[in-house]
């Protein structure tokens, strides 16, 4: 049983991995993060046919028999469908949506298994799903913090030069192309972070036999951060803003943020 709660953890971790590679590659058209990411992938999938295999031909139980088998089954199909996908083709943004959807269904399949039948281990892992959704939130706020200082630290800049203000503090702060970039990379990272925090979070609610609202400030907070997030990449990736604009967006985006995390925090019924 501990044997098979390490390999359940083994599995998250690195489809947790692997998905915030694709979208590393994704936002940035990294090919060397792109094959990191297939590998964990493969990995994943290898540790998925081994179980699928034991249980056909150990257990003689083929796993689409109850909704929860299933699941495993659904996600073994998604991830050998975009690892062929990955290989074949250049759809980068197919790629990376279906293992998001794998990625949460494979979490779902995990924490009901581990409820109903790792007994003791399953409580302890569905306990440590809350630990990560809880750390994966604040890694990403913490990425989100340096990409609201960057963008502050263009913005000082920026004064400086606009007012000719060539004097010691102009030489310190740095870079203008450099503080945006750093702004917009250190966003990069943190939205997928918080992506599959907020994943972890719904399916513990759910596992936890807690009582879960849609409506809790605290979701819909996290939720809206997302969103403002996702529109700051939408924006500078498609749309092409940079400088000046993205930075006050940056800011004010933080500033978001913040809100989220004091007072949507404190009206919460759900979280603490």
């Amino acid at each position: 049983m501990l044997a098979a709660k390490w390999v359940y953890e083994l599995i998250i971790i690195l489809y947790a991995l692997s998905v915030f590679g694709y979208f590393i590659d994704f936002i940035q058209h990294n090919r060397k993060v792109n094959k990191i990411a297939f590998w964990l992938l493969s990995l994943v999938w290898t540790l998925q046919t081994f179980f699928l295999l034991s249980q056909v031909f150990v257990k003689d139980n083929f796993p689409v028999m109850t909704v929860y088998d299933g699941l495993f089954f659904y996600a073994w199909i998604l991830i050998t469908f975009s690892l062929i996908i990955n290989r074949l083709f250049m759809v980068d943004f197919l790629v990376f949506f279906t293992n998001l959807v794998g990625f949460f269904v494979m979490v779902l399949h995990i924490t009901t298994k581990a409820q109903s039948e790792l007994v003791k281990n399953g409580v302890r892992l569905v306990d440590e799903l809350l630990i990560t959704h809880i750390s994966m939130a604040l890694i990403s706020y913490g990425f989100f913090t340096f990409s609201f200082i960057f963008s502050l630290l263009y913005l000082l800049q920026y004064r400086f030069l606009k007012k000719k203000q060539w004097n010691q503090k102009l030489r310190r702060i740095g870079d203008l192309d450099k503080l945006d970039s750093f702004a917009y990379i250190a966003v990069t990272i943190g939205v997928p972070l918080l992506t599959m925090g907020i994943i972890l979070g719904v399916i513990w609610a759910y596992s936890s036999g807690d009582e879960f609202y849609w409506y809790d400030s605290k979701t819909l907070g996290s939720l809206l951060v997302l969103g403002v997030y996702i529109i700051f990449l939408f924006l500078r990736i498609v749309k092409g803003y940079q400088g000046r604009a993205i930075a006050l967006y940056n800011t004010a985006a933080f500033l978001f943020l913040l809100v989220n995390f004091f007072l949507f925090g404190s009206l919460s019924n759900f979280h603490f």
